[in-house]
């Protein structure tokens, strides 16, 4: 793909980027990076938040620059309403990501488009695409999948636009998928699965000779969204089981979110300062020597588009207890390579962190498997290829334009459903 041939002109729209904290982050870092590589001109339009109350719960500002890459940001001024007592409205920022987009093609052609996340990104992508015929891919990777759509009749239509007709439907996994076509309706054939990847040689063991190895107070570790909808409270839970019980253990919370003063007042309501320690965020330059600070990796959530954590656990040589959740069983299978436990259930939780603490044989034998599988499966070199790929099949071809039935993009904040969740809490979506 590096030859001038095939040399492409993309752009892509992120729904966040750094310095705001999020698996989306560091997706949209090592997709681009992995693009650069291969030779393509890339332009990255990330929206950021500018406000203390959506820095506080991901991080936020102008993005940072990329090498060999063209990286704007686009200001969540629809989002940050919500700090002047006005309902968020991500029809001006789908418009001013619109805007920004087309000004660049101005200046030099893209030859496609490729948003992440599918409301408000995708929604985006499909109406410059439709302004200016190019072709467009739209990945969905989280909460645009969970929870966007069912949440009001507004972005339920627009959710539809982009399902049913983005050029190309990425999402990383089957069981996800199938949570997408039983919210929407979406056929399964829309989707074509692209799992997440992640950098083997930045996230390694701290020794590969003694994987499942450890101290003698063993940390368990929690990195990732500070947010309920992770499990949070349930792995609190489990431990101060743990601790009752006579286990010696720390916990290490990494990260920031919506959940993080509740978390910390927990702690302290219950006892628990001298086991729970809260790190706040840890850059992705940090985070390798984080996962490496760890024993255990605990992501109790109660589901995943498909985890970067995950991933780069696996990586990092950790044994690593999950939940059979919707994106954690397409990368994890209990026993194999991990132990998951139900979604919401603290005492089993419990029970399998203590299953693992009292078992060495097992850690390092779940913790080989999982090393090998990522380093297999999941390199940005084979996830970069599959995308590169999908590219090259839509470029040239014109966009799909009959969406407008289903969404109207004149659509502003004042003709939308006020009903939204999103609409009071923008940072939740």
């Amino acid at each position: 793909m590096s030859n001038e041939l095939n040399r492409l002109r993309i752009c892509f729209i992120s729904r966040r980027f750094f310095p705001a904290i999020s698996g989306m982050s560091v997706y949209a870092l090592n997709l681009v990076r992995e693009l650069v590589a291969c030779g393509h001109d890339v332009t990255m339009v990330s929206q950021y938040r500018n406000d203390p109350a959506g820095m506080a719960v991901y991080g936020g500002g102008p993005p940072p620059g990329i090498p060999g890459a063209h990286v704007l940001g686009c200001e969540s001024r629809g989002e940050q309403r919500i700090n002047h007592g006005q309902p968020a409205s991500f029809e001006q920022d789908v418009e001013d990501l619109v805007d920004t987009v087309i000004r660049e093609h101005r200046r030099r052609p893209f030859d496609v488009i490729h948003a992440q996340y599918g409301y408000p990104c995708g929604l985006a992508a499909l109406e410059a695409a439709r302004r200016l015929g190019l072709p467009n891919v739209v990945s969905i990777q989280g909460g645009d999948g969970h929870w966007v759509g069912t949440c009001c009749d507004t972005h339920k239509q627009a959710m539809l636009a982009v399902l049913g007709h983005s050029g190309a439907l990425l999402i990383g996994s089957r069981s996800f998928a199938e949570e997408v076509h039983g919210h929407h309706g979406t056929p399964m054939s829309r989707f074509t699965i692209v799992p997440g990847a992640t950098d083997t040689q930045r996230f390694h063991p701290r020794n590969e000779l003694t994987l499942g190895e450890m101290r003698d107070v063993p940390v368990l570790l929690y990195h990732g969204r500070v947010d309920a909808r992770k499990g949070v409270m349930e792995l609190l839970d489990a431990v101060k089981r743990l601790v009752a019980e006579g286990r010696r253990l720390k916990l290490r919370v990494s990260g920031i979110g919506p959940d993080v003063e509740a978390v910390r007042a927990r702690v302290e309501a219950e006892g628990l300062r001298d086991t729970v320690e809260m790190v706040g965020a840890s850059t992705y330059a940090e985070a390798p020597d984080l996962y490496r600070s760890g024993d255990l990796f605990v992501s109790p959530t109660y589901s995943e588009g498909f985890s970067n954590t995950l991933l780069e656990a696996m990586a990092s040589g950790l044994p690593i207890v999950s939940t059979k959740a919707v994106g954690v069983v397409d990368c994890l299978e209990d026993e194999r390579d991990a132990l998951l436990v139900p979604p919401k259930d603290s005492d089993a939780l419990a029970e399998a962190i203590t299953r693992l603490l009292g078992n060495a044989p097992l850690r390092k034998r779940l913790a080989t498997t999982a090393l090998e599988e990522v380093r297999k499966l999941y390199s940005w070199q084979a996830v970069g290829r599959r995308i590169q790929g999908i590219y090259t099949e839509l470029t040239g071809t014109r966009p799909d334009t009959h969406w407008t039935h289903l969404y109207d993009p004149a659509t502003t904040e004042a003709s939308a459903d006020p009903t939204c969740r999103f609409r009071s809490a923008p940072h939740l979506l």
